[in-house]
This record gives C-alpha cells, sequence and structure tokens, in this order.
C-alpha cells in the first residue's frame, strides 16, 4: 500500500512541475493579441505568414497579424495587422517580411521612417517589401555566380 501512496505523490508531483512549464512557455511566448489600432499592407507574396504571427520593430514584438486575405481586384495578399496603441507609426514606414531563421515562422517586420503624419487607425502602409524565400535567393546567387545578372 505504501508503494502506491508513492507513485500517486510522484505522479501529482511530476503533473504539477508539466503545469508550470506549460504556463511559463505560455507565458513567455506572448501569444496574446496586440490590442491597440488597424494597419493594412499589401504584398504580392506572404510566403506562409499566417494569423497571429508577430509585428516587430528592431526586434521588440509591436503587434501581431489578425488576417491575411487575398484583395480579388488586385489579386494582392492583404494582411491587417493589429499594433500597440502606444506605438504611433509615421505614414513613410516601410513593412516587410522576414523569417526567424531556416526553420523559423514568418514575421513582418517594420521599419519606421521619418515623416511627422501618422498611419492613423484602418490605414495602409504604402511602402512593402515582398517576401523572398530561400530558393528565389539560392537561385539569384547561383545565377549571378554563372555571369548572369539581376533582375530589379
Amino acid at each position: 500500500m505504501g508503494r502506491n501512496l508513492i507513485e500517486t505523490v510522484m505522479g501529482a508531483v511530476v503533473l504539477l512541475v508539466a503545469g508550470l512549464f506549460v504556463f511559463f512557455a505560455y507565458d513567455l511566448a506572448q501569444i496574446e493579441t496586440a490590442r491597440g489600432y488597424e494597419v493594412k499592407a499589401n504584398f504580392l507574396r506572404i510566403g506562409g505568414l499566417t494569423r497571429g504571427s508577430d509585428v516587430r520593430i528592431s526586434g521588440i514584438k509591436v503587434g501581431t497579424v489578425l488576417d491575411a486575405r487575398l484583395d480579388p481586384a488586385t489579386f494582392d495578399a492583404v494582411v491587417t495587422l493589429a499594433m500597440v496603441p502606444d506605438v504611433k507609426l509615421p505614414a513613410d514606414t516601410q513593412a516587410s517580411i522576414d523569417s526567424d531563421g531556416l526553420l523559423g515562422g514568418k514575421y513582418v517586420r517594420l521599419e519606421p521612417g521619418q515623416a511627422a503624419e501618422r498611419i492613423a487607425d484602418g490605414g495602409t502602409i504604402a511602402k512593402t517589401k515582398d517576401y523572398r524565400s530561400l530558393e528565389d535567393q539560392v537561385g539569384e546567387i547561383i545565377f549571378l555566380a554563372t555571369g548572369g545578372e539581376t533582375r530589379k
């Protein structure tokens, strides 16, 4: 009977430690959606960017991707971003889609400009850079190495 009690206590300790691990992992991951104002950005390719992906400035999370949809008129990908309220983006901000390394997820990288005018709630980021996949970059390097010229 003593052995069953020890096994039960050890099982409870293991479950408690697992629960603490999940709590800390969730807390450190900053999974929650940013609350604040929304802006949109149009891209030709988003390369696997998904809802819930981060929006970062200088590596700091300042927002979350709320939605990505196809514009039926232009066939561009329209990405809706939720920005934290204390980050007011200049009108000449540039948005691009980057990757967290070879196996990492995608995120939207913002490079704020110098304009005094700010993007309002519901506004659009006019300057965007499309996603360049690893295959595109390797192909460009091979093309350059064989004596070709790149197209811009």
